[in-house]
């Protein structure tokens, strides 16, 4: 009868006539197989809120609702939908049987019926639908155990990469947490923009998250610019500016190295672009590229107001650190100029928690 363990499959008998019914019935309890009868459509769509059979054999000409239609409600509902239905008809033509298979059924016996036929049909679709099931079970196992290799590999390069980002800061005479809050102010100011509708054809839950991870990547380049630049206490050379404002394209082109090797990952390409554009300013005389308006990448004036709110209220070797209020003032200023206006106007939406952010992750200086 079924391949493997017999577990009393169970099928659902749906025919208007009594005499068919105790003949299928009989049929099917010889081979093993658990039945329950039903004489209407209705009483049989009824039944399966008490379980779920593993087959069902349907009449098409019922009274009431026709086997049709009991098929196609069937499999527009989620938890019926895969229960292979075989109709059982004495119509014959072929338009009939087409129609029952684009009705959702899965095969077809014409009346007068033969047992044979019957055992031999109702067998070979319960174990078709068995294996099924067990395909799909084994595919979910396996997408979760992918997930799981997958998710574990990027923690790693998140990390790996956070680290780099650490080194980068701590080489800037900072030991405290700015990479830490980058992320988390990103991703703050994100979310109001995201609330406010505002760039909503570029703003989804992915960018929020791939933002929030990103934007301690800002400064890598760092990493390459020389002690006596980076720790300089006083006001840099014009030369020397030169050669600090090139940790963005250095920052750029090192996480470009990576997106060769997964040029897919949204995270590394907004990784990519924040470094590389996170110095830009709105009216054009930023750097490295001088890029204006929305030339410059979502992502990248994010981080821009993120960076100079961060610096302004954060006490470095070569300065004190400014109030709330007066980074605040300081970021007014520069919309228009400096900053993206309508981000501007995001901010000052959540400014008070830029500074519970700032005061709950302070720096160890």
């Amino acid at each position: 009868m079924l391949d493997g363990e017999d577990s009393n499959s169970r099928v659902m008998i749906v025919d208007d006539t009594p005499a068919n019914l105790q003949v299928l019935e009989q049929i099917l309890h010889r081979e093993g197989f658990d039945v329950m009868s039903f004489p209407s459509g209705e009483m049989a769509l009824r039944a399966l809120k008490k379980g779920k059979p593993d087959l069902i054999l349907l009449d098409i000409m019922m009274p009431g609702i026709s086997g049709y239609d009991v098929c196609s409600r069937l499999k527009k509902e989620r938890e019926y939908a895969s229960i292979p239905v075989i109709f059982l008809s004495a119509m014959s033509e072929t338009e009939d049987k087409i129609r029952a298979f684009r009705e959702g059924g899965v095969d077809y016996i014409t009346k007068p019926f033969h047992a044979e036929e019957v055992i031999a049909r109702v067998g070979t679709h319960i174990n078709m639908h068995r294996m099924s099931l067990a395909l799909k079970q084994y595919s979910e196992h396996l997408q979760q155990i992918i997930d799981a290799q997958v998710q574990e590999i990027q923690e790693s390069h998140l990390a790996t990469l956070s680290a780099i980002s650490s080194l980068a800061e701590s080489r800037d005479g900072i030991t405290g947490r700015h990479t830490d809050r980058t992320g988390l102010l990103c991703r703050e100011l994100t979310l109001e923009l995201k609330r406010s509708e505002v760039y909503v054809d570029e703003i989804d839950d992915q960018f929020v998250t791939d933002i929030f991870h990103a934007a301690p990547l800002h400064d890598i380049g760092k990493i390459a610019i020389s002690d006596t630049i980076l720790l300089k206490p006083g006001r840099l050379t014009k030369e020397e500016f030169e050669t600090m404002k090139t940790h963005a394209a250095i920052g750029a082109q090192t996480l470009k190295k990576v997106q060769e090797k997964y040029p897919n990952n949204s995270f590394i390409n907004l990784g990519v672009a924040i470094a590389s554009s996170h110095h830009e300013k709105w009216d054009g005389t930023g750097y490295p590229s001088g890029l204006e308006g929305t030339q410059i990448p979502l992502c990248g004036r994010i981080m821009a107001l993120v960076d100079v709110y961060d610096a302004v209220s954060s006490r470095r070797p070569y300065k004190e650190a400014a109030s709330h209020e007066q980074t605040v003032s300081i970021i007014k200023e520069g919309r228009g100029s400096h900053f993206d206006p309508l981000i501007v106007d995001a901010f000052l939406e959540v400014e008070s928690d830029f500074a519970r952010i700032r005061l709950e992750n302070g720096d160890d200086l």
